[in-house]
């Protein structure tokens, strides 16, 4: 599907936007594994979490709507069924990752499988450690998918995290709910943490601490045991609420109020950049819901400067960084944006990606091996662009379309679906031409 941008003056309203995406994974998933009835609120709508919620359907999780709530019925922590079909993530890396920890626990063999973009994503960084746990585990050659889990009994590690991911490190964390003795998980670079949140909310046994060695290091343990179902209220996804809060920064004389946005800081680094580059974002009624911090936040126009960001901060803005990109073509100066060469093996290889369209549209950008170099300020000019099957790009280039001089076609725009269904209709509420 090809969908026409047209350019906007301004921003202005309210806002709420869909339940966080990494969230609605993993309740749904604990809510599988424990015991009694887990209550979810404000699940994501998007095809990602429908990826998630069909897979355990197939293991015979119970799994029901009603007056807006989901409620799971949860089998236990080896209470899955064998499915004699294979298993679809679709184009959800969480999915696939953090189910075959959950899988790796269970006394059967099944194989995952997903879209030819999840297909070619890395896989060998969880079957290293799932199989130091004792899980058998067999990919293509290329160490991607489809993989099959043959579980069983595990045994619990000490795993250094080689790369910063928070897939990885909940995958780990799921397998150690099955392990004997006691799992760590050591991180240098901290990610997001709603695995251990909902964990504890869940009454795992889990504790998490820091220390100072060579480097600063988290370090997470768990032991096997058993969860209970809960009730849990799903805040508004903020890697959602970074494209509004891109556009009400970026379009002259706009403010928009955005309700009910998660702020579970390992995923707000956004924020951070945006007012160190001169923009307005105001926090306001900040509360905790169910372990989560959630706030309203007022985002006004401000001219911007250029930043630079790199090394810890990068996993932190790692779903941001298109968004990002599209504001460094309005900010005064040079960003660089280093060590996110991650973003080379996510549903596409973004930092090209954006390189491509940003130079379709007048952009000055110099892509680098692990990131880009931007200049600007710089009047964008309409184009037609690529959205890589990727709904990240696709939604950072409907607020690059917003900006530009003529209208702006994104080929593939449907790829939204993916986390965001009704994106479009959104921005058109609080556009004003």
């Amino acid at each position: 599907m090809n969908l026409q941008i047209l350019p906007t003056q301004i921003f202005h309203g309210r806002i709420s936007l869909p339940g966080d995406k990494s969230i609605s994974h993993r309740a749904l998933m604990l809510g599988a594994m424990a015991e009694g009835e887990t209550v979810i609120r404000g699940l994501a709508p998007g095809e990602d979490v429908n990826s998630t919620k069909r897979c355990l359907q197939q293991f015979g999780v119970i799994i029901k709507e009603k007056n807006g709530e989901i409620r799971v019925k949860g089998c236990g922590r080896l209470g899955l069924q064998k499915s004699e079909k294979m298993l679809d993530a679709g184009n959800s890396g969480t999915t696939m990752r953090l189910l075959a920890g959950l899988l790796a626990t269970q006394s059967f063999s099944a194989t995952i499988t997903g879209d030819a973009s999840l297909q070619r994503r890395p896989m060998r960084r969880i079957i290293e450690p799932l199989t130091q746990m004792g899980a058998k585990i067999t990919a293509q050659e290329n160490g991607c998918a489809p993989i099959t889990i043959h579980g069983g009994k595990l045994h619990g590690i000490h795993y250094r995290l080689p790369v910063a991911s928070a897939q990885v490190k909940s995958c780990v964390l799921f397998a150690g709910l099955g392990a004997e003795g006691e799992t760590v998980i050591e991180e240098t670079i901290p990610t997001r943490d709603h695995s251990e949140r909902l964990l504890q909310r869940m009454d795992a046994s889990i504790s998490v601490s820091s220390h100072q060695d060579s480097v600063s290091s988290h370090e997470i343990r768990i032991h096997g045991g058993t969860l209970h179902g809960c009730e849990i209220e799903i805040p508004g996804d903020f890697s959602s609420a970074a494209f509004f809060i891109a556009a009400a920064l970026l379009l002259p004389k706009s403010e928009l109020l955005i309700e009910n946005v998660g702020l579970n800081p390992t995923r707000t680094a956004l924020l951070d950049v945006a007012r160190e580059m001169g923009g307005e974002v105001n926090i306001m009624n900040l509360r905790n819901a169910f372990y989560e911090p959630i706030a309203d936040l007022m985002v006004r126009y401000r001219p911007l400067q250029s930043t630079k960001v790199s090394g810890s901060r990068i996993p932190l803005l790692i779903d941001e960084i298109p968004i990002l990109a599209v504001m460094a073509t309005q900010a005064e100066g040079e960003t660089h944006i280093r060590e996110a060469q991650e973003l080379r093996v996510k549903e596409s290889d973004r930092l090209a990606a954006l390189a491509k369209n940003l130079r379709a549209m007048g952009a000055a950008i110099e892509e680098l091996p692990d990131g880009l170099v931007i200049s600007g300020p710089t009047k964008l000019r309409g184009a037609e662009v690529e959205s890589f099957g990727d709904h990240r790009i696709a939604m950072a280039f409907a607020i690059a379309g917003l900006l530009a001089d003529s209208p702006t076609a994104i080929r593939g725009a449907e790829c939204v679906d993916i986390s965001f269904p009704n994106f479009f209709a959104r921005l058109e509420e609080v556009s004003c031409s």
